[in-house]
């Protein structure tokens, strides 16, 4: 749910030079100026949905985590499932609202990548029911059609939490249902790689052709996918 935002405020944390977005969305929260984060996880997959994850934190609850739970809340591709999978925890346990939410084989088919991706984002964002008043989004670009304050951050899921959580949780939410997947497609061993183009599961693909999970717009199956993200 956005609310509109103190400009005032808001200009003064997030001035160009140098910013510490860590220190930033931390001064914004003590201002009582939620931030959400949204990161994508799964553009780049030969097969699956792409998610988005969402969250608003509570920075009095992030900083009284232990340093060692504190360093969990970081961008989802360092993490092991382990690790991933207590950062969950610790994410439901700090947030003030989260939510996930994605775009099938199907639409990114029809909508190509980008646009997919940006429908993922704005699903997610749709299900928080807690008020924010910027977003942070990871990458170069912003969210098109999103009517609110907003910042892009180049490596956002190192450079912010709250970017950081939204990862973790999508990670997490789409690699569950990929492995998930992969007994009803035990050819494409999606469990392993929920979907990414390992040597195995290119090999797959070519020995049993694509299943209804494989986005037929992406190299093999046509030429070279769009890129725009930073993963």
């Amino acid at each position: 749910m956005l609310e509109p935002s103190p400009k005032q405020n808001l200009s003064t944390c997030l001035t160009e030079r140098s910013i510490n977005y860590k220190k930033a969305e931390k001064e914004l929260f003590h201002q009582k100026i939620w931030v959400a984060g949204i990161d994508e996880v799964g553009r780049g997959a030969l097969a699956g949905p792409v998610y988005a994850g969402a969250s608003i934190l509570d920075f009095n609850k992030l900083d009284a985590l232990k340093k060692n739970e504190r360093s969990l809340i970081r961008d989802s591709k360092t993490l092991s499932h382990a690790q991933r999978q207590k950062a969950v925890c610790l994410i439901e346990t700090i947030a003030l609202d989260h939510s996930v939410a994605h775009a099938s084989s199907l639409e990114i088919e029809t909508l190509g990548i980008v646009g997919a991706t940006f429908l993922a984002m704005h699903r997610a964002l749709e299900k928080l029911s807690h008020a924010f008043h910027v977003l942070f989004i990871d990458g170069k670009f912003p969210l098109p059609e999103f009517h609110g304050e907003q910042k892009a951050i180049i490596g956002g899921d190192n450079a912010t939490y709250s970017i950081a959580a939204a990862s973790i949780l999508a990670k997490e939410a789409r690699d569950a249902f990929m492995r998930e997947q992969s007994s009803l497609y035990p050819h494409y061993h999606f469990h392993a790689n929920v979907g990414y183009g390992t040597r195995q599961h290119l090999d797959a693909i070519s020995e049993q052709g694509a299943c209804p999970l494989h986005r037929k717009n992406f190299s093999p199956f046509t030429g070279a996918q769009n890129s725009l993200f930073g993963d």
